[in-house]
């Protein structure tokens, strides 16, 4: 059951208002994933995430698809079903292949097992690694 209602339109602060505007015209579609409708419960908020989305999402040193493909890695191993899924599709939209799909799941399955392993038996980092 969810803790906050998704906002629909009718229901945004103006300021959650213009963020949609935003969002739709970045996005070139006037549909609103609801997690920025569930966001809009606290415009400030909305407006931050936003902001930093578009920051981080936008071209930089990294391409588009290793952007989506990285956080696709982060969202299945924190777990969270939203995220996996409007990042599958996100990453698909930008040309990820099933091959890609396939074997960035395997590079997060070696990451998490290796990741545990070394906490679990505190495994003491190289000298050469240390900063």
């Amino acid at each position: 059951m969810p803790l906050m209602p998704k906002l629909t339109d009718d229901q945004l602060h103006p300021d959650a208002r213009e963020v949609f505007a935003q969002i739709r015209a970045a996005r070139g579609s006037d549909y609103v994933n609801d997690i920025w409708r569930v966001l809009a419960n606290d415009p400030a908020l909305l407006r931050r995430t936003w902001e930093q989305t578009r920051a981080t999402m936008s071209a930089g040193a990294l391409d588009a698809l290793t952007k989506e493909l990285i956080y696709l890695a982060a969202s299945i191993t924190n777990d969270c079903e939203y995220c996996i899924n409007t990042h599958t599709a996100a990453a698909r939209a930008k040309g990820m292949s099933d091959a890609q799909f396939s074997e960035m799941l395997a590079v997060v399955g070696l990451a998490n097992q290796l990741n545990r392993f070394a906490a679990g038996t505190q495994v003491e980092l190289d000298e050469r690694y240390r900063g």
